[in-house]
């Protein structure tokens, strides 16, 4: 599998894992800020959550590191959560804001 085919593996393994309070997945919601395959397919995830003190702070990068690490060929997972830039609405996809009732 090239990094371009993992890079898809890990976008959907990622639309697997969702915020408790919002029926949307986390990529969709725009809190993946960014998707790095190093070689010997490590991967970093850098995340971000919709606030600081979302009280599901401590199971959503870890679900969402669990599902990555289940990707057949990954050898390490990093994820990383941030916030810089701050979450806003403005990140989610469209398929988000109507699915939400945004749009």
């Amino acid at each position: 599998m090239d990094e371009h085919e993992l890079k898809e593996q890990v976008v959907k393994a990622l639309k697997d894992v969702y915020d408790p309070e919002i029926p949307v997945d986390i990529y969709e919601l725009g809190l993946i800020y960014d998707i790095k395959i190093f070689p010997v397919n490590n991967v970093y995830v850098l995340m971000t959550l919709t606030s600081p003190s979302c009280p599901s702070a401590g199971t959503i990068p870890t679900e969402a590191e669990e599902k990555v690490r289940k990707i057949e060929g990954v050898n390490d997972v990093q994820v990383e959560l941030t916030f810089d830039p701050p979450y806003s609405q403005d990140m989610m996809s469209e398929v988000a804001k109507l699915e939400l009732g945004f749009m």
